[in-house]
């Protein structure tokens, strides 16, 4: 199955600003791919920039997009790390866009075999319930967006701290007020804290009901997690510190974390996010699949992701959620209020609307 030619599209989704502690969003930065074939089948792959955090923009992934596309045009789309070699080989890191070509392959790939990306994967539909996620804000705001979340269904809440340490643990105390002591918490820092930080807000927070607390501090930092372990009683995911199964591997060896983030944009797509799930299985750490601002389309490559990942016991899937205004979607994963299923589809089982497109800026190759 020949690549024949391929379609890059300015991806932006128009959203409520989103704040968190590196930085405002006040569109999603995203990239489309449509890889075609010479048997007819197209495969689709999405990436959301996050410049703050992983050091890509939109102009940057469509740019890469172009060269990508020269590199694959006339080759085998069925020979997946091969294809993916090539980009590794081409530029180093860039992991946010060199998703969306792996998506576009692993689409196309099981579309190649007529099956759901999940079971080419070989895995099993399993229960999704997404956390929804409360950005920053006064205490007084934040609580009152956690509680409205929690009257529409909400069962666990994700708050983004990170930002002042004092007013960050008035944050969570005013969410608890509002919301009660049984509802699960899990805090993600972005890196925000230094290490006495993350000492002092953690441990003040200890009889919260805080399920975890995703990247406390900066990756730079990464030698001072286990002595952060050691101190406070609330488990630690990484996140930012971990990109790859190297990563896993160096996190998980030296005692830095309870839990792994995996998420697409970080590891450049799901050939390396399976090895990150692989190298976490064997040595017993749970693993959360999580994302930037991605519409359903990408969101579906995350559920198929989950389905084949029976270590991933946490959802963070609620990137289209979160202040999207608009959504373009055909098809893909449906919502029950924060409970998450894909319908029995090819692929992803996803497209876009054309209409949509129509609107996007455009390049072949």
């Amino acid at each position: 199955m020949l690549i024949s030619h391929i379609e890059i599209f300015r991806f932006s989704i128009k959203m409520e600003p989103f704040a968190i502690a590196t930085g405002t969003m006040d569109y999603a930065q995203n990239t489309l791919i449509r890889i075609h074939t010479d048997v007819g089948l197209i495969g689709y792959g999405e990436c959301s920039a996050f410049p703050m955090i992983v050091g890509e923009t939109q102009d940057t992934c469509l740019t890469l997009a172009r060269d990508f596309s020269r590199l694959w045009k006339g080759k085998n789309a069925l020979l997946l790390e091969e294809r993916m070699n090539e980009l590794h080989a081409f530029i180093a890191k860039n992991s946010t866009i060199k998703s969306a070509f792996d998506m576009a392959l692993y689409d196309l790939a099981a579309k190649y075999e007529n099956k759901p990306l999940y079971k080419y994967l070989q895995g099993i539909v399993r229960p999704i319930t997404t956390d929804i996620t409360v950005g920053i804000a006064a205490p007084t705001i934040m609580a009152e967006k956690a509680l409205s979340f929690v009257k529409n269904g909400a069962s666990i809440l994700k708050v983004k701290l990170g930002k002042n340490p004092e007013e960050d643990i008035l944050r969570i105390q005013a969410i608890r007020q509002a919301v009660g002591d049984d509802i699960p918490i899990r805090l993600d820092a972005n890196q925000g804290w230094t290490y006495e930080e993350a000492l002092k807000v953690l441990g003040a927070l200890t009889s919260y009901n805080i399920e975890f607390c995703e990247q406390p501090m900066r990756s730079y930092d990464d030698h001072l997690l286990p002595f952060l372990r050691e101190k406070v009683r609330i488990p630690i995911m990484a996140d930012e510190s971990c990109y790859d199964h190297w990563d896993a591997e160096r996190l998980i060896g030296t005692k830095s974390c309870d839990a792994i983030n995996i998420k697409l944009a970080k590891s450049g797509g799901i050939f390396e996010a399976l090895k990150i799930h692989r190298v976490a299985k064997q040595h017993g750490v749970p693993c959360m699949i999580g994302g930037m601002l991605e519409s359903r389309l990408a969101l579906g490559a995350n559920v198929h992701l989950a389905y084949a990942c029976e270590g991933v016991i946490y959802h963070d899937m609620d990137t289209c959620m979160i202040g999207h205004l608009e959504d373009p979607i055909i098809g893909g994963p449906h919502f029950d209020a924060y409970d998450i299923s894909l319908e029995e589809s090819p692929g992803i089982g996803a497209e876009v609307d054309a209409a949509f497109l129509e609107r996007c800026e455009r390049w072949t190759v």
